[in-house]
């Protein structure tokens, strides 16, 4: 009897589930780190304790000389962590995947390769509509990651920046006020025998919420403002005590003003930030106290707010000092770069273990929202109407 050759290979008749074990293979990261050049932009997104984690995976890090330079991270860090280490611009930006904090400029682009993966914040109000043209002719794929979602539905990033905008923003209030800057001489801290510091919270958002612990913890007097009554109950639950909270109403915020040492304004807006307090409620504030509107990369809620930046981060107008610097956590660069590396690091890996982002993209809803550019096809409906430019559903080209 003569055996006939049998039409299936002995791969194929494997049972279906070993298959897969045998054949799911992880993805190998090569990635690009390169140094910050956008305007006082002080971050780094890999720490180099994220770097040994990656690099133990058997992945490649290329990073610039000096990335890490304002976070107080080294090149020998780096390099002791697994990392390449080069002055080499353009040898960065030749990777297959490149993580920013800030988006890439046009200079950057020119050296990117086509098909290449780019991983940063994407800054919709800062762009133009050529920077779309310019990912679409190399035909990139983009995530934006302050966009990326968690399992319960909410921002990581968004809320890791804003914890530090909300912490730092009382920090930065209590510094002015001393008589070491333009400050009255008023100290945070519940002094025996002293009135407290009052400080009024417009937004009881994340920013809001980690001000108000701040302004708490100090022994400030806080009154929160929010036309959400949802978020003031929140903000209280979070903190554990009982705050003064209102909605915005005009007689009770003026009262509020008139009496303030500090205002913080945390307000978010779809496009823009609501300017809430107008010129005329500026006059009635007491002389030397200050505004720090975190809510000014928004266009700001005060209606006398200007942007300013690091080196000349205040001015006086009606007597009272404003600080108006839209990149606020840039100012503590090391904490913002380990919060931006806890968030990123986790992503990389389980991009990897997935088999690369093509796989991952498939399955995970979350890192999908952050995508809004899939081979040079914009995927976000809010870029295209920004931009008046065609999009495609990238539930329709991944599947």
């Amino acid at each position: 009897m003569i055996d006939k050759p049998s039409p299936f290979t002995k791969e194929q008749l494997i049972p279906q589930e070993e298959t897969l074990e045998i054949y799911k293979h992880k993805g190998e990261l090569f990635i690009g780190i390169p140094r910050e050049t956008s305007y006082q932009e002080k971050r780094v997104c890999l720490t180099p304790d994220a770097v040994a984690a990656i690099t133990a995976h058997g992945h490649r890090v290329i990073i610039e000389s000096n990335a890490g330079k304002w976070a107080r991270f080294s090149d020998k860090d780096y390099s002791d962590a697994g990392a390449e280490v080069t002055k080499d611009t353009k040898k960065v930006f030749s990777c297959p995947t490149i993580l920013k904090v800030e988006p890439p400029s046009s200079e950057e682009l020119g050296m990117i390769n086509p098909q290449t993966t780019i991983i940063s914040a994407l800054q919709l109000k800062t762009q133009c509509k050529e920077y779309f043209q310019k990912l679409a002719t190399k035909r990139i794929t983009a995530l934006g990651f302050e966009f990326i979602k968690d399992e319960d539905g909410s921002y990581p990033a968004v809320r890791a920046l804003s914890e530090i905008a909300g912490t730092a923003s009382v920090l930065i209030a209590s510094e002015i006020m001393s008589n070491y800057s333009e400050g009255n001489g008023l100290m945070f801290g519940n002094i025996s025998g002293v009135p407290p510091v009052e400080v009024v919270i417009l937004g009881a958002g994340t920013v809001g919420e980690f001000a108000a612990r701040s302004a708490v913890g100090l022994g400030a007097n806080v009154k929160v403002f929010d036309s959400s009554l949802t978020r003031l109950r929140n903000i209280q639950t979070n903190i554990g005590r009982t705050l003064y909270t209102s909605t915005i109403q005009p007689k009770n915020l003026s009262k509020a003003l008139r009496r303030c040492d500090v205002l913080i304004g945390a307000v978010r807006g779809k496009n823009r930030s609501p300017i809430l307090i107008s010129d005329e409620m500026v006059q009635t504030m007491k002389n030397g106290s200050i505004i720090i509107d975190v809510s000014i990369d928004m266009g700001g809620c005060v209606e006398t707010s200007e942007v300013t930046t690091h080196d000349k981060p205040i001015f006086k107008k009606h007597g009272v000092i404003h600080y108006c610097v839209p990149n606020i956590p840039s100012r503590y660069a090391r904490t913002a770069s380990v919060s931006i590396s806890n968030i990123f690091t986790p992503y990389l890996l389980h991009i990897a273990e997935q088999g690369g982002l093509e796989n991952t993209l498939r399955y995970d809803k979350g890192l999908r929202n952050g995508l809004y550019f899939y081979h040079g096809i914009l995927t976000n409906k809010s870029i295209a109407d920004w931009f008046d430019l065609s999009y495609r559903d990238i539930n329709l080209l991944i599947f």
